[in-house]
């Protein structure tokens, strides 16, 4: 449902207010919070789908849901920390995307029965995805001049975008770091199974 949420509220957006700037969905989408909100709301319907049939979630998408959650968090910590207010959206679309989606996805990962643990040794998936998107904003920002956020403009000077791209990349890990150590707390089912277990065990004469 918060996936279906997510995607109506893009949509509603976009549909409101991108078109009368002439600006197009490859700028829609350039902005980070819009992107990853996209892809982490198709990510938690697959999850969904397949939970609804039953059937057992894969690594690959575990994995997928991980660095979402991930970078989702870091949208909520740069706009509600570093610049709180910002943007043009309505003030609930903001709430919703910077604030709410994030905090959902934390209980989400938090509580999920089919979160599996994470190896360490995987946590640098969740840079690829970021830092491919930093490369194409980046040369977009040479060759058209458009960039979705200020800190990202090449006038600033090479030493500020090395510094910007460095801190957000490194801050990437560290909220990675968070939701790998989540997936070392006792999953749902497991606590669950192992309450019925001990019951059963005390109900035996």
């Amino acid at each position: 449902m918060a996936g279906a949420a997510v995607i109506g509220i893009l949509s509603y957006t976009y549909s409101i207010g991108i078109p009368a700037r002439g600006a197009s969905l490859f700028d829609y989408f350039g902005y980070f919070t819009n992107l990853t909100s996209l892809l982490t709301a198709a990510a938690l319907i697959g999850a969904g789908v397949l939970a609804l049939r039953g059937g057992a979630v894969s690594p690959v998408l575990t994995t997928v849901r991980a660095v979402s959650v991930s970078c989702m968090i870091i949208v909520g910590v740069v706009y509600n920390v570093l610049v709180p207010g910002t943007g043009s959206a309505p003030a609930w679309v903001s709430l919703a995307l910077h604030t709410l989606f994030p905090a959902l996805l934390v209980i989400d990962w938090v509580f999920a029965p089919d979160r599996t643990r994470l190896p360490w040794r995987q946590l640098w998936m969740v840079l690829p995805y970021p830092a491919l998107w930093l490369f194409v904003v980046l040369i977009r920002g040479v060759t058209d001049g458009w960039v979705p956020y200020g800190f990202l403009l090449p006038e600033r000077g090479a030493l500020s975008l090395v510094a910007h791209v460095v801190g957000l990349l490194a801050a990437l890990l560290v909220s990675g770091a968070g939701v790998w150590a989540l997936t070392r707390l006792p999953r749902r089912s497991t606590r669950t199974s192992r309450r019925a277990r001990q019951t059963q065990t005390l109900a035996q004469p």
